[in-house]
Formats: structure tokens, C-alpha cells, sequence
């Protein structure tokens, strides 16, 4: 099994519903997602994925959200904007965007830090 990572960041607000404390209140974070790939063979180049492609459907996914405040931005305009969620979020993504690869890969998990110490997975 061969596995591919990348990490990238992004700044955004958001305020959590239905949670008493302090996290009720709109506040931000600088962001940091890290989605990991694995597939069980290379295609002709020796490579799971392209780096780079990996990183552009990321952008894309990222230029949405980036500098904003999530809870104003669908699905989170609905779906509470927690890192949990946000995890998730990043996965069917990554997921829609990652249909047209020369061998089978599949998304192992997608991580979200909201802090350097704090973070969620969403492993499918």
C-alpha cells in the first residue's frame, strides 16, 4: 500500500452553535488540513497521485473558505462549522475532485487542526 500526504493552511471564522462557552462566540483560527491518499499501485511515472494535483484541488477547495466566516458559507451556513465537520467537508471535496486519476486511489483520512495542539479526523 503506498500513501501520499499534503498539508496545507488557511485562516477562517466561524462560531459553534448550540455549544455553551466561550467557542459560542465568533472567533478564528489559522487552520491547518492534512489529507493523506493511499492506492495500492503507481501509475506509469512511479507516483500514487500528483503532488501538485493534490494541492491544487485543495486551493480550490481552500479559496472558498479562506478568510471568511464559515458559519455564512454552505454547508456550514447549516451544518455546524466544528473542525470535526470541517474534516469531513474537506473529504467529499477531495473526494468529487479526485475521479479522474490514472490508478485507484481512495482518501484514508483527512486531519484538521484548529491549534498546533488541537485537532479532528475524518476517516471514511
Amino acid at each position: 500500500m503506498f500513501e501520499v500526504a499534503v498539508e496545507q493552511g488557511f485562516a477562517s471564522a466561524h462560531a459553534l452553535r448550540n455549544y455553551k462557552g466561550r467557542c459560542e462566540n465568533v472567533h478564528g483560527h489559522n487552520w491547518k488540513v492534512r489529507v493523506v491518499i493511499e492506492g495500492e499501485r503507481l501509475d506509469g511515472t512511479g507516483m500514487l497521485v500528483d503532488f501538485l494535483d493534490v494541492k491544487a484541488l485543495m486551493a480550490e477547495i481552500i479559496d472558498r473558505i479562506d478568510h471568511q466566516f464559515l458559519n455564512e458559507i454552505p454547508p456550514f451556513d447549516e451544518v455546524n462549522p466544528s473542525a470535526e465537520n470541517i474534516a469531513e467537508y474537506f473529504y467529499r471535496k477531495m473526494h468529487d475532485g479526485l475521479t479522474d486519476v490514472p490508478v485507484p486511489v481512495r482518501i484514508a483520512e483527512v486531519k484538521v487542526w484548529e491549534t498546533d495542539i488541537q485537532s479532528a479526523t475524518y476517516r471514511p
